[in-house]
């Protein structure tokens, strides 16, 4: 069954099929009957969606927020916005069958040729302690690594948003490592570049679908760039690779947000790691352009974009 996507519903039309729940709540109505509040999203929207005269299970546990749940109803309007009306719903289980793709939003990349192509740019590191240490650190994280989110929220925020973001800054760090070859150890800013962000993996909390639900405690306590450091240590130590080499790469990662008030345990001091920094940030702001872009009209401005500290301006 094709899934119906929430931004196209219809009036009085009825729908079944699998979407996500959030905001779930056991309410009571004026006449002391008890009904189920929620909002329903998909990759495209976010609805609301009562069920009168609810009983249970679902929307019992907040902690079920993001769950995919399997659901009928019927297309109303509540003061002037679609709501669903619904007459079933339970938790999706192990045996049904959907595409994630269809209820969360999730990277517009060949997942599999971007892993290929990944590996193909490790394998072409010279220097056998680096590609030592990426070849480790993929055999560890790498089944993460291709379907976690980047961020929580800003930028790449999606399935597989890490991979993407990961892949992107290589090919440009492939090429940058040609274009300024006098200064540039290109084995060193691939493996850098590789394993900057690695350590989101331990960062951040994923929902059953892959969406960043929070930040972990050793996430908050530590955060990624320690975190990656010490990684690179551990399979450094592990590797018998010599510790001036362990401790570039490990700068890279502890400096890649470029300056202590932007996460970073310090800042860049040797070329390979301010080159990383200025890949990370070029590719991290065309993806909040993009993402921004996207819901805009042309010849008109945005609001005040955070992460950006200003407005932006989509041109004809």
């Amino acid at each position: 069954m094709a899934h119906k996507k929430l931004a196209t519903l219809i009036l009085n039309e009825e729908i079944s099929g699998f979407y996500v729940i959030g905001n779930a709540a056991i309410k009571t109505s004026a006449n002391g009957s008890s009904f189920l509040a929620c909002t329903l999203t998909d990759s495209s929207d976010t609805v609301e969606a009562k069920f009168w005269n609810y009983s249970g299970p679902v929307g019992l546990n907040p902690a079920d927020d993001g769950r995919p749940v399997f659901l009928r109803g019927k297309v109303g309007e509540f003061k002037g916005a679609m709501q669903i009306s619904l007459s079933a719903i339970r938790y999706a289980e192990a045996s049904d069958v959907f595409n994630t793709a269809d209820l969360v939003p999730t990277a517009p990349i060949d997942v599999r040729e971007a892993g290929r192509q990944i590996r193909e740019l490790v394998n072409s590191i010279v220097d056998d302690d680096y590609r030592r240490i990426c070849e480790v650190m993929l055999e560890k994280y790498g089944k993460a690594f291709s379907v976690w989110p980047a961020a929580k929220s800003v930028h790449h925020s999606f399935v597989s948003g890490l991979m993407m973001h990961t892949y992107n800054m290589l090919k440009l760090a492939d090429f940058l490592a040609g274009q300024y070859k006098e200064v540039i150890d290109r084995d060193l800013l691939i493996a850098g570049t590789l394993l900057h962000d690695f350590a989101k993996t331990q960062e951040y909390a994923c929902s059953q679908l892959g969406l960043v639900t929070d930040f972990t405690v050793k996430g908050q306590l530590i955060g990624h760039p320690v975190m990656g450091a010490k990684n690179i240590d551990d399979a450094a130590k592990e590797l018998g690779v010599p510790e001036d080499k362990a401790m570039l790469l490990e700068h890279m990662v502890l400096s890649h947000h470029g300056e202590p008030e932007y996460g970073a345990a310090l800042a860049p001091v040797f070329a390979e790691a301010e080159l990383l920094h200025m890949i990370d940030l070029v590719d991290s702001r065309m993806e909040i352009y993009a993402e921004t872009l996207k819901n805009m009209e042309p010849d008109s401005f945005s609001e005040r974009i955070f992460a950006l500290e200003k407005r932006i301006y989509k041109h004809k």
